[in-house]
């Protein structure tokens, strides 16, 4: 499904996400890109996005990720991920333009799926995304564990 608007409208509201100006790019099928131009308000000693900035891509991406394996808009109301934990490996230095893509694996669709539908009403999932500038080199890897879960209606 393409959730874009979808993942739009419950991201950009985020004030963490406003701050670094976060773009949602896409949010279709499993997969989530969101972007940002590193503000220089959030640079840090070397001028490259401060590490708070990154954590904010990785964690938009997954998120974006997430929101887009859901079946339709209906079935993502009531359903909360939460980040259980999150490990992030600095690879370059990130300056300029900042795009960060997460693709859901089969097993991370398969039991998103569960509480989409309401067999679950909570699953683990782990998600991976890649950070690069806009020479396409990576910057940035990270993972987040998330617990999404069904919130009682």
């Amino acid at each position: 499904m393409d959730a874009t608007a979808l993942a739009r409208s419950l991201l950009d509201p985020i004030p963490a996400h406003r701050t670094v100006g976060l773009e949602v790019i896409r949010a279709v099928n499993g997969l989530g890109v969101v972007a940002v131009t590193a503000p220089p308000a959030l640079a840090n000693v070397i001028g490259s996005l401060h590490a708070g900035g990154l954590v904010t891509l990785v964690d938009a991406a997954g998120l974006a990720a997430i929101i887009s394996a859901s079946p339709t808009d209906d079935a993502f109301r009531g359903v909360v991920p939460l980040g259980a934990a999150a490990a992030l490996r600095f690879l370059a230095p990130a300056r300029g333009r900042l795009v960060a893509t997460c693709r859901l694996d089969p097993e991370a669709r398969e039991s998103l799926a569960e509480v989409f539908i309401g067999a679950a009403t909570r699953v683990r999932v782990t998600t991976a995304t890649d950070v690069v500038d806009d020479t396409g080199g990576v910057v940035c890897q990270g993972n987040f564990d998330w617990s999404v879960r069904r919130s009682a209606a």
